[in-house]
Formats: C-alpha cells, structure tokens, sequence
C-alpha cells in the first residue's frame, strides 16, 4: 500500500474564520444528512394517496436512500482517500441536493425514489469530514471535533422528525423538499468556503471491480433484510437475494485479497483493533435504532389499546427532540473520557448506558415522563458509542485510508440499523391484537423489542472490552496515553 502524503501541521496563519467555521460547517453538514434520511417518515402515511402510489411502492422513499447510502459511503470514502475528501463531499452533498430539487418537482413515485437513492449519497458526510478533521486539527482538538462530527446523525434525526411533521401538516408537501434543497445548497456554498482541501491522498487507482462487486453484494443483502418482513422469509425471492449476497460478497472478498490497491484493505480489517470496532458498531446501530423505532409507535399507539398516548406525529417528533439535545450536549464529554481512559472504555460504557435505558424502558413504557426518560438515556449512550467508534479507527489506520476505514464502520451501522428494523418488525408483527377492529402491537410486544435491543448492547458492550489498546500506525501510544483533549475547543475555535 502506497504511504499517504506527510500531514503538515496546523499553523497560525490558518485559523482564520475560514478555518475556525470548518468544524460547525461540517456538522452542519452531517446534521443535514440526518435530517435528509428522516424527513420523509412524516409522509409515508399519506404518500399512496398524494402520488397514487401503493404502500409498498411508497416504503422505497426509505429503501431506496437506505441502499445506496449504505453503498455508496465506502466507496465513496475510498474515492475521498484518493482523489480528495473536500472534491468528494462536495459531490456527495451537491448530489443530496439535486435529489431534493427533484423530490420537490415530481409527484411521480419512480422518479421520487430515484431521487431519494441521489440523496442516500450524503451518507458519506460523516466518514469524509472525520477524516478531514484527522488531517487538519491539532490532536488536542481533534477528539472533540470528531466527538461532535459523529453526534450529528442522532442530532439530525431529533431535528428532523417534528421539522418535517410540522411542514407536513401546515403547508404543501413538496414544500419540505425545496427546503432541504435550499439547505443542501447552502451547504455546498459553506464547504467550498471553509473546508479546506485536505493534502493527505492514496495513490494507486480506483478499484472499480471492487466497488461494483461490494455494491451487488449490499444490494443483494440490504434488500433481503428490509423486505424479508413484506415478501415473506421463506419466499423464493428473498432466499434468492441471500444466497446471491453470500456469492458476491465471497467473491467480493477474495478479489480484494488479491487487488493491488483494493477497495477495501482487508488485512487492515483482520487487525483485532479495526475489526472488533466494526462488529461494535453493527451491533450498536442495532441497538440504537430500535430506540427510534419502538417510541415512535409505541406514543402514537391508541389509547384504547391500555397503553397507547395517541400522540400526533409532531407531537412523537417533540417527544423525541430531547434526545438530539442530549447528543449535542454529550459528545464533549465523550471525547473527555476517551482522552482519559480510552475510546475503547468509552465504547463500552456507551453500549453499558443503552441497555440501561432499555432497563428504564421495560421498567415503564405507559408514562410518558418515563417514556422520555428511557429514550434520553439510551441516547445518552449512544452519543458515548458513536462518538468512540470513529476515535478507535482513527487509532488503528493510516492517515490514507481513514474515510474508506471509516466509510466501512459507517456501513456496519447501517447494516446494523436495517437488521434493527427488521427484527424490531418481526416481534410486532408477531405480538398484535385488534384494536376497533385493526390490528396494534400489544405492550409485551414492545417489551420484547426493547429486551431484544437491551441484549444486543450489552453484547456490544462485550465486545469493546476485547478490542485491545494497540498503538497507531505511526508508532504513537493509544489515545489514553496522550495529552487529553479539551472538549469544548472543537465547537468554540474550531
């Protein structure tokens, strides 16, 4: 593997405004990302009836940005490593942007999930601005960025649920898609003004083989997950879809085990530091997103059915709000305790924190004051996993490879959240009862789920106990052995 371009450090004569605003931009970015994957969730209620649509037709608004997000981030990020992060999101956010102009031009079901699948691009947001944040920030500073850079998807999506539930119910629809736009083009305007471009690249080729061969795999195994539930599991086509992904991902694997410049490196993904810290992160998006899923419907179930609030959507996407605050307010502390003791403690204390709130959860799911606690905690929990995860993969890869390492870990999470929502349905569906005469998940359905999340992140938990503290490529001990950073410097002089 090519050695990457020296990193120079950070001068005085750089932090300028330009340069403090490269921080808040990128959040703002990764914040808008979030808020893109969520604004549809308000709508897929009424979508069959204002596009004509069938329900399943309308469930690929989701789908659609699902797969080629989770796609698209690693190859997105290894594009980033080579040709330049700052080139590579400015294309990623542009291309989010143009799907929502669409999105906001269109009623027609197909082009409106082709434009979603646009969208999915800006998943890459995060992975590409982590890894700008290594190269740019002194390392005092650079633990509470990424703390904060890695925030943003739970900030995002407590912002974007009553956001979008609000323009839904007071103005036009496509209205929430030309606001996302303007949005999208603001980002690109404050990318290309305080991003820097980073000089730290790969050299070698791009292995097109190697991405086409990992996005049939993907699409092969995402699409068998979140549409296991509607075709049946046992059905000839998601069997099919299975096995196919076990083909082409094998195939994938040994390609990339013998590629000159891979994809993906994965002798570096063998190393117990980097591996481990991607089978947490599956394992924690699988537990966090249950969080979402579960209180969601669980507040908007009916009060005849013993347990439900019947809250309105904007009245869950308020329920939830607290949480993105809590995410914003905990990623310093984070980036503290993984300075003090390590992101690997700090990843196991986070999946420590989820199964406690799911504790909370089981232990009262008909309050509402209860309901929010629980919610907040896992959160809380959440914000100390997915701050670490980034920080160990910092720890562990070359400065070349940190957005495609960190485009991977992004897609364990994904993979994770789409297992989440399939299982989450499957105990549902398996645990209803009829309701004036329709059929709604009983209370120990959603017992079981938060048992079945609990479980998961205590398992995660186990699993950064054993990811061992090994140093960085270059030589320099693990982050716990290095000066501490200061937690609130990313967001003031960043």
């Amino acid at each position: 593997m090519a050695s990457p371009a020296p990193i120079p450090a950070p001068t005085r004569e750089s932090a300028g405004p330009r340069a403090r605003s490269a921080v808040p931009v990128l959040a703002y970015c990764g914040i808008l990302m979030a808020v893109m994957q969520t604004v549809v969730v308000p709508l897929l209620p009424d979508l069959p009836r204002l596009t004509g649509a069938s329900p399943a037709a309308v469930s690929w608004m989701v789908t659609a940005s699902l797969l080629s997000g989770a796609v698209l981030t690693p190859v997105l990020g290894r594009a980033g490593d080579m040709y330049g992060k700052r080139r590579v999101l400015l294309l990623s956010f542009a291309l989010m942007a143009a799907g929502s102009v669409i999105c906001a031009l269109t009623s027609e079901i197909g082009v409106l999930i082709a434009a979603r699948a646009l969208q999915g691009a800006a998943s890459s947001v995060v992975p590409l601005s982590i890894s700008i944040l290594r190269d740019e920030l002194p390392p005092e500073r650079r633990g509470s960025a990424v703390a904060l850079m890695s925030s943003t998807v739970g900030i995002g999506a407590a912002l974007g649920l009553p956001a979008a539930a609000m323009v839904v119910q007071y103005a036009d629809w496509h209205t929430m898609f030309w606001v996302t736009a303007v949005l999208g083009a603001t980002g690109v305007a404050l990318i290309r003004w305080a991003v820097p471009q980073s000089p730290v690249r790969e050299s070698g080729r791009f292995d097109v083989t190697g991405a086409l061969g990992l996005a049939a795999g993907l699409i092969c195994l995402l699409l068998a997950v979140s549409q296991g539930g509607q075709w049946g599991w046992g059905s000839a086509g998601v069997v099919g879809l299975f096995l196919g992904a076990a083909v082409l991902l094998g195939l994938w694997w040994w390609q990339q085990l013998r590629a000159e410049r891979p994809l993906v490196d994965l002798r570096l993904v063998s190393r117990p530091r980097v591996g481990l810290s991607h089978v947490a992160a599956l394992l924690t998006g699988f537990a966090f997103y249950a969080n979402s899923l579960v209180t969601a419907q669980l507040v908007q179930a009916p009060e005849a059915s013993g347990y439900g609030l019947g809250l309105s959507i904007v009245q869950t996407g308020l329920c939830l709000l607290p949480g993105g605050v809590i995410m914003l307010l905990f990623s310093p502390l984070s980036a503290r305790i993984s300075a003090a003791r390590g992101p690997r403690v700090t990843l196991a204390l986070g999946a420590a924190v989820i199964a406690g709130g799911y504790a909370v959860r089981i232990a009262d799911s008909r309050d509402l004051w209860m309901i929010m606690v629980g919610a907040a905690v896992v959160a809380t929990g959440t914000t100390l996993a997915y701050s670490a995860l980034p920080a160990l993969i910092l720890h562990a890869v070359p400065a070349g490879q940190t957005a495609s390492a960190n485009g991977v870990n992004v897609l364990m999470r994904t993979i994770g959240q789409a297992v989440s929502s399939a299982a989450v349905a499957a105990v549902l569906v398996h645990h209803t009862s009829l309701v004036g005469g329709a059929p709604v998940p009983t209370l120990h359905g959603y017992l079981l789920a938060f048992a079945m999340a609990g479980a998961i992140a205590l398992a995660a938990c186990a699993v950064a106990l054993t990811i061992p503290g090994d140093p960085e490529p270059d030589g320099t001990p693990p982050a716990r052995d290095r000066t501490p950073a200061v937690g609130d410097e990313a967001m003031e002089g960043a």
